[in-house]
């Protein structure tokens, strides 16, 4: 047996669930879930954006309830593995030996983004509740509380969680550099999602790190190494 066999034979490992295969489930759940609700065929019926009017936004979940509820139901459990997620990868930085202000930067991001997450998926599993499309000023007003809290409310807190995991596994190279670096750039456009609450031409920032954040959490789930660097 040479050295290097040696030494990762008695180097001790993280113990804990896999953070890549719990990005993977959350990745699959949170997008089961949009598929209800997400249409790219022209004349189907598609989830309303913010910018309709409220005849539209009310028709939609009067006649679609039950595809707003599958959507409610596999996002709310998609916020478990997201929750994991945070939790792991924040105990396999700890346990590497980062012991800066990065991990815990990224365990309140991420915690965050799990409970905006679940909030948004609960408001929206009450709006599909029979009755409730009936009643257009209620249902508009649930409609900009799920749209907030599952935008802006997603988007910024989950840049907190990326630049902390990136950051911190950056500098001390536990990642590789583009996994860092994705990490940091989709941070930036998390954090700048925040100015959409008042410019809403910037709404495409939303977007912009949500979908390319699933392939960063998956990246850095299955990057972060189990053992200590020797």
């Amino acid at each position: 047996m040479n050295q290097p066999d040696r030494v990762n034979a008695i180097a001790p490992e993280h113990r804990g669930p896999p953070p890549g295969l719990l990005a993977i489930v959350f990745t699959v759940l949170f997008n089961a879930g949009l598929s209800f609700v997400i249409t790219f065929s022209a004349g189907h019926a598609h989830f309303p954006a913010p910018w309709e009017s409220a005849e539209t936004i009310t028709a939609y979940f009067r006649d679609h309830s039950q595809a707003a509820l599958m959507c409610a139901f596999l996002q709310f459990g998609s916020a478990i593995p997201l929750g994991l997620f945070t939790a792991a990868i924040v105990s396999r930085l700890q346990f590497l030996g980062v012991r800066a202000a990065g991990p815990f930067l990224a365990l309140f991001g991420g915690l965050m983004t799990a409970f905006d997450l679940a909030l948004s998926a609960l408001v929206l599993w009450v709006m599909a509740y029979p009755g409730i499309a009936h009643d257009a000023s209620v249902l508009r007003a649930l409609y900009y509380v799920v749209f907030a809290v599952g935008g802006v409310g997603y988007s910024v807190p989950l840049g907190l969680l990326m630049a902390g995991v990136s950051v911190s596994a950056g500098l001390t190279k536990l990642l590789p550099r583009w996994i860092a670096g994705l990490g940091l750039l989709l941070a930036v456009f998390g954090e700048t999602s925040w100015l959409s609450l008042v410019f809403p031409r910037l709404l495409f920032l939303i977007p912009l790190t949500r979908f390319p954040g699933f392939v960063w959490l998956i990246a850095a789930g299955f990057a972060l190494p189990k053992r200590r660097p020797a």
